[in-house]
């Protein structure tokens, strides 16, 4: 049974993250850090987020109060000025603060703009990780954990360990860094980390040294008392040499302290039952109304309405990462009886491709670049099948959500993906990062679709689905109480 009382059973928990949903998010790493902490508060945890105060949290979140007086914060050589903010939600989900630093964080971008990172990225998140252990004694009780996620936070166990040992509180406080996505590993000059407040001595190959620059990430998991990513699959890959972005050494000395732990869904918000986004809702119990959700995406799509035209979706970032290169390289889009819908923005090459597909193929083919979530709800809601067919994808969510809306995902076997879709029952899997992997994988969904009651019985499978959050907080919350052991 869930409960909003605190158990004093359960350590308080501290959630370190540069992106929060809906306030600052480029991908999915918002939605699992919201998803992971509200239901930890509702099980019981004394849970803490907190984030940047960016420019956008304040034109989205006007209301938030100040929880305290401004106060100096040293990182290095330089000692600037921070305050602390209240999100005042009057629920009871989780303790959200913000850190404010107006030349760090009022800024248009999270981490970059016109797709170049800001060239301060290390002062900056180095300065809203020393803020924020600054505030900890006045935020959480009892034996607490602080749980950073990647790159952007993974400074807060180094200085943990390196900066603050000695005090009685920082020394209790065990520490846990989730690897959501390994690509991003924050590397910066050998000076860094004089500006960054850290002695020279770090600089070595078990801790902060990467091929002769700073590895953020790197450090951050050698002073940690468990770290984790997030799928049991990807924790695998990341301890090889092809999937393990320069750090699968890293990874493999990490021994049983490194764990894969899938990220799960809201499954208030993504319930085709309840949705208000949706044109019609509907259950496994009660299908029809997914009819109608597919005739409207049709028409949203500008594409004639076919009920037994199958309709595969993509919503994705067009990136290199999500697999556009072996779908634009394929023949499905132009040969398969069947449309295509994709739904995101991303690289111009990737926009043009599609964007002139769909002009030659006005009647198979819609793109939207202007993501919403609203829109990505009735794209799930409509599609008969999900395309992911990602080069890589440590957990993925979308996958997840489609087959609670009864869309059947087309994925390669890599990462959450293969531990989220079970082959020919709730989803089809392809092995080769090739387009003619993903035309037999296609191929494969269209025979499925051709026979009705072999479609409708792996749709409602797929509808059944179990991705709540439950027990892989179970899970974390074992990862944390081995890392509470360790202190």
């Amino acid at each position: 049974m869930r409960t909003t009382r605190p158990r004093p059973d359960y350590p308080s928990v501290v959630h370190l993250t540069a992106e929060y949903w809906p306030f600052a998010r480029t991908g999915g790493l918002a939605e699992a850090v919201r998803g992971l902490a509200s239901f930890q508060a509702g099980c019981g945890h004394h849970t803490t987020v907190l984030v940047p105060l960016y420019r956008s949290v304040m034109e989205m979140a006007p209301d938030i109060e100040p929880a305290g007086e401004p106060f100096s914060v040293q990182v290095g050589p330089r000692r600037e000025e921070a305050r602390l903010l209240r999100l005042c939600s009057g629920g009871a989900g989780p303790q959200v603060f913000f850190v404010e630093n107006a030349p760090y964080f009022d800024r248009s971008g999270i981490y970059g703009e016109a797709g170049a990172d800001y060239p301060d990225n290390a002062r900056r998140f180095a300065f809203f990780c020393a803020a924020a252990l600054q505030q900890l004694p006045a935020l959480v009780r009892g034996p607490a954990v602080l749980h950073a996620h990647d790159w952007h936070t993974a400074l807060a166990p180094v200085y943990l360990r390196a900066v603050l040992a000695g005090d009685p509180f920082y020394d209790r406080m065990a520490s846990v860094v989730s690897v959501h996505n390994a690509g991003f590993q924050g590397h910066f000059p050998f000076e860094t980390l004089a500006d960054l407040g850290l002695p020279d001595s770090l600089y070595d190959l078990t801790r902060l040294e990467w091929y002769g620059r700073v590895n953020v990430l790197k450090g951050g998991l050698a002073f940690a008392d468990m770290a984790t990513t997030v799928s049991p699959t990807h924790a695998i890959e990341l301890r090889t040499e092809a999937g393990g972005f320069g750090l699968h050494d890293t990874f493999v000395g990490l021994r049983d302290r490194f764990v894969g732990i899938l990220n799960g869904i809201d499954t208030v918000i993504w319930n085709p039952e309840t949705d208000p986004e949706i044109t019609a809702n509907y259950s496994v119990a009660d299908p029809l109304g997914k009819r109608r959700c597919k005739a409207a995406l049709q028409r949203a799509w500008k594409l004639p309405e076919r009920a037994r035209t199958p309709v595969f979706g993509m919503s994705a970032r067009l990136v290199v990462q999500k697999g556009l290169d072996i779908v634009l390289g394929g023949e499905s889009l132009v040969t398969a009886d069947a449309q295509f819908v994709f739904l995101g923005a991303g690289e111009s090459r990737y926009e043009e491709s599609l964007a002139a597909l769909a002009a030659a193929h006005p009647d198979r083919i819609g793109a939207n670049f202007g993501f919403t979530d609203r829109l990505e709800h009735r794209l799930l809601a409509g599609a008969d099948f999900l395309l992911m067919p990602s080069l890589y994808e440590p957990c993925g969510l979308t996958q997840m959500r489609a087959q609670r809306y009864g869309a059947i995902p087309v994925a390669r076997r890599v990462g959450g993906l293969a531990d989220t879709i079970e082959d020919e029952m709730t989803g089809y899997l392809f092995d080769e990062y090739s387009p003619n992997g993903f035309d037999r994988a296609v191929r494969r969904a269209l025979a499925l679709f051709a026979d009705a009651p072999a479609w409708q019985s792996d749709s409602r499978q797929a509808m059944g689905r179990d991705f709540g959050w439950a027990h892989s907080a179970a899970r974390y919350l074992a990862a944390y109480q081995r890392a509470l052991a360790a202190r």
